[in-house]
């Protein structure tokens, strides 16, 4: 028999709080519904802890993967957040549910993804997206108390490192990793987590 939904969202709701991850991240994957930011044809994968294609030729990433990077942005309620390759809107959605008080921006480069995630986060009053073709981040908005990055860079941008506020976080894949970048008054202090894989980030 073909479990239910809820069944498949309850299994990794369990699954995310059997690895440890903190009650304010469990908490916002309990509330927003992935099925809403995926494909019709997919919605019955929607809580496989697997990444889904979104169209365009992007993915929304698995669950666990975005869990970890939450984890090592330590999202603190009224901050003001940027992601950066925003997709379907599924990560805006979490950030927004663990940051209330605060201000979440995303900006995406495919215009098509941008418009479809505009009408899915209509209800999420405290995130906008903007088109962002030619530029890494939104520096008229900057700087950020911490930067997400969906899609994997060959290095870590200094440009988005500009965009951050001094003791901010940027998180972000580097090729088959992912980087955590604190920026301090002493300098960066980077760690890396390997055995990861992303659609890459392309600025046109």
């Amino acid at each position: 028999m073909m479990m239910s939904l809820k069944t498949r969202k309850n299994n990794l709701i369990n699954a995310l709080e059997n690895q440890g991850f903190e009650k304010n991240i469990v908490k916002a994957f309990k509330k927003v519904k992935r099925e809403e930011f995926v494909p019709a044809s997919y919605r019955g994968a929607a809580y496989d802890d697997a990444p889904l294609p979104i169209g365009q030729g992007q993915t929304i990433s698995q669950p666990s993967t975005i869990a970890f990077m939450l984890h090592l942005l330590n999202v603190q309620d009224g901050q003001i957040i940027l992601e950066v390759g925003s997709g379907s809107g599924y990560v805006l959605a979490l950030l927004s549910e663990m940051n209330p008080n605060g201000k979440i921006i995303g900006v995406e480069r495919i215009e098509e993804l941008l418009e479809v995630s505009k009408q899915k986060l209509e209800k999420y009053k405290n995130v906008e997206v903007f088109h962002t073709p030619k530029i890494l981040g939104i520096k008229k908005l900057s700087p950020f108390d911490r930067i997400l990055v969906s899609a994997s860079a060959q290095e870590i941008p200094q440009e988005l490192v500009e965009q951050l506020k001094t003791n901010g976080i940027l998180v972000i894949p580097v090729i088959n990793s992912i980087m955590r970048l604190e920026k301090t008054q002493e300098g960066n202090k980077i760690q890396e987590y390997e055995g990861f894989v992303f659609v890459p980030l392309i600025k046109d």
